[in-house]
C-alpha cells in the first residue's frame, strides 16, 4: 500500500471488484467493521476492535478475511497481532461508482 504522502492514480474499480464489496457489506458485522475504522485516524488493533464488539475470535477473522478480499481493509500482522485500516481510496473509489447509479 502506498503511503500517504505518494501521489497515486484514482482507483477504478471493476464490476467484480464492486460485487466483492456490495456483498462484503452485505453482512451487517461487516457493516459495523467497517464503520468502525473509518472512525479510526490510524490503523486499530484486531484486539481493540473485538473489545467493542461482541464477537468470537473466529468470527472476527471471517469478517475480517472478507473485508480484505474485497479491498476494503489492509490488514497488517506485526508477529501474533494485527492492526487494521480502512482502505479509503477503495472506499471513495466504491462511493463515486454508487453516485453514478
Amino acid at each position: 500500500m502506498p503511503s500517504e504522502s505518494e501521489p497515486t492514480a484514482p482507483v477504478v474499480l471493476s464490476a467484480a471488484q464492486r460485487m466483492a464489496i456490495l456483498k462484503a457489506l452485505g453482512e451487517p458485522r461487516r457493516l459495523e467493521i467497517v464503520e468502525r475504522l473509518s472512525q479510526a485516524d490510524h490503523s486499530s488493533a484486531c484486539t481493540d476492535l473485538r473489545a467493542c464488539m461482541p464477537i468470537a475470535p473466529a468470527t472476527l477473522s471471517h469478517h475480517l478475511k472478507e473485508l480484505e478480499t474485497a479491498g476494503l481493509v489492509h490488514i497488517t500482522r506485526e508477529g501474533k497481532y494485527a492492526h487494521l485500516t480502512l482502505r479509503r481510496d477503495i472506499w471513495q473509489a466504491f462511493l463515486a461508482d454508487l453516485q453514478k447509479i
